[in-house]
């Protein structure tokens, strides 16, 4: 699956999923743009990574990502060949009784819109060369309910089939080394995830005997995704979950 001489786009590329996909991108002969609100030394000898510093939800974020791969990869004539929608946010399980705007705001902004438009900078691009490939990472509730990425995803897959540009979505369950879990802290809504539990407790005895999959495992799979290797498929949503999104 060589991607070899590729420019590939990550974001939250400095921890968990984004970190282990930027990581595998650079051994696989990429030209990575990492895009965090933090850099990660780990990348900081690499001739081929360039960092991005700042947010996705920001309202001028995608243009000048984009600017910032074409500066970073001039060799490439600007071209973007994958872009992995990853940075993500989640929300303090409240229910629509108890749910707050600016907690709302937020995650529609960082999970939704953000990375929406930076699928619309990237198609442009990809567009001129003749093809890329998009991988967003979802999450179970992805699978078993209805979510404005996932539409997103399939929208994109099937509007720009025919000019060589593919995008799929991966749905992890639970992830060890992100930060996407404790993001909201002390202020999770109690009573709301009391109810969630007894869920979580069946998924989290069922993953690794740990309860958490390995960044690199969804990695893998972002990866293939990306690849020619998967070059039939086009708007899928691919559970890597440990068959959580069954029950």
């Amino acid at each position: 699956m060589s991607l070899n001489e590729k420019v590939a786009i990550v974001t939250g590329s400095s921890s968990g999923i984004g970190l282990a996909t930027t990581q595998a991108l650079l051994r696989d002969g990429c030209s990575v743009l990492g895009v965090d609100l933090r850099p990660n030394d780990v990348f900081a000898n690499s001739p081929k990574f360039s960092f991005y510093e700042g947010n996705i939800s920001d309202p001028l974020a995608a243009v000048a990502i984009i600017a910032a791969s074409k500066e970073a990869f001039p060799e490439s004539g600007g071209a973007v060949d994958i872009l992995v929608n990853n940075a993500g946010i989640a929300d303090n399980n409240a229910g629509v009784e108890t749910l707050k705007d600016d907690v709302w705001e937020r995650v529609i902004a960082v999970n939704l819109t953000g990375p929406v438009k930076l699928m619309r900078e990237a198609v442009k691009v990809m567009k001129v060369k003749g093809g890329g490939a998009i991988v967003n990472v979802s999450s179970k509730a992805g699978i078993s309910g209805a979510v404005a990425g996932v539409g997103a995803t399939k929208n994109t897959a099937w509007l720009y089939r025919n000019d060589g540009i593919r995008c799929n979505a991966v749905a992890p369950g639970g992830v060890g080394g992100t930060n996407i879990i404790t993001t909201f802290g002390d202020s999770l809504d109690a009573a709301s995830s009391m109810k969630i539990k007894p869920v979580l407790d069946v998924h989290m005895n069922t993953v690794t005997g740990e309860g958490l999959a390995a960044p690199e495992t969804i990695a893998q799979v972002i990866i293939f995704l990306a690849s020619d290797a998967s070059k039939g498929i086009n708007g899928a949503i691919l559970p890597v979950d440990s068959a959580w999104s069954t029950i």
